[in-house]
């Protein structure tokens, strides 16, 4: 397929711009479910003329729907979508993104989607997207899954839906919560994938920043030490990926605490450790839940995130270890380029 691709590229240019405009506009619309003319206009940065021009050609194709309230993909759209969708990925070149993020981290698999989730609201959505199909396709029957809190793995599980291999899972938060809103903790996403799903879950109300005497207190709970002995049996890890800087201050980590990061060159945060620049963990938070050590024994680890701004970030985490990256074009070249 790459070699015709190529062919075309050089014979029809014009074809192959006309054909990427096309499809983005298809995805964009699915992705949106339902969405006005304007606002896709603005999404796209596309003149509303422009666009109108494109709908019309799309709807006499019968690959689009519309309606006064506005534009939604058709069955026939959808299903066009699909078979295209390997093509397209070459076309786009993400599969050869995907190919060397695997090969210069020594992934198992690499998961590029289009755009840039920090300038696109439809990468974020697309990362959510891929990386439930990821959870799906390296679910283990009667696993036990922990995930992270954050608002990309709230995506992911807004896109989590019934699955014979996830319906025996149990889903579990990695680690404690972070005071933040309630829809990005991780209780919250652990029990959105399991009712998608038809699997169950367990909940720890715990915080996830302690003092040391206040943490070493807590584990001495049963109920908590039950749920510890639970999530640390994961068999999946799905976790997002945060600025080291961004996390602190999130954290509301003391000063003496975020200058010694800076010191040691944290880039990185993930399932409350601190990496620097070569994947080495600089910090650990005093945490109820996943351990570093559990985590090297987990099957399949999965990371989600994108961003170009969260590149350094990503690429500190990959060099410490992970089975699965889903991640976003502009994060992919960034890595490539610098590391």
């Amino acid at each position: 397929m790459r070699s015709v691709l190529d062919i075309q590229k050089q014979l029809l240019p014009d074809l192959m711009d006309t054909m990427r405009k096309r499809y983005t506009i298809l995805h964009h619309i699915m992705l949106s479910k339902v969405v006005g003319r304007r606002t896709l206009a603005s999404s796209l940065d596309m003149t509303e003329r422009v666009l109108r021009s494109e709908v019309d050609f799309l709807k006499a194709q019968g690959l689009l729907d519309v309606e006064s309230y506005g534009m939604r993909i058709s069955e026939s759209g959808r299903s066009l979508l699909e078979a295209i969708e390997p093509m397209v990925r070459e076309l786009f070149g993400l599969s050869e993104l995907e190919d060397r993020l695997k090969e210069r981290f020594g992934m198992e698999q690499a998961v590029v989607v289009p755009g840039d989730s920090d300038t696109s609201p439809y990468a974020k959505i697309e990362l959510g997207r891929a990386g439930a199909a990821a959870v799906r396709k390296m679910a283990v029957r009667e696993g036990v899954i922990a995930v992270t809190g954050g608002s990309t793995m709230a995506e992911v599980a807004a896109h989590m839906g019934p699955s014979p291999q996830l319906k025996a899972s149990l889903f579990v938060p990695a680690r404690g919560g972070l005071g933040e809103s309630l829809d990005f903790q991780a209780n919250t996403i652990a029990s959105t994938m399991a009712k998608k799903t038809g699997g169950q879950y367990r909940l720890m109300h715990v915080p996830d920043h302690l003092g040391e005497e206040a943490y070493l207190s807590l584990i001495q709970e049963p109920h908590i030490q039950e749920i510890i002995q639970v999530i640390h049996q994961a068999r999946m890890l799905v976790h997002g990926i945060g600025e080291a800087s961004v996390m602190a201050r999130r954290r509301k980590i003391d000063s003496a605490t975020i200058e010694s990061l800076k010191r040691e060159g944290a880039l990185a945060e993930a399932f409350g450790y601190y990496f620097d620049a070569s994947g080495k963990v600089v910090h650990r938070m005093p945490t109820v839940g996943l351990k570093l050590e559990d985590i090297q024994q987990t099957q399949a680890v999965i990371a989600v995130a994108g961003g170009r701004s969260k590149a350094p970030s990503i690429a500190a985490v990959l060099k410490f270890g992970c089975h699965v990256l889903v991640t976003d074009e502009a994060a992919a070249i960034s890595i490539l380029e610098t590391n």
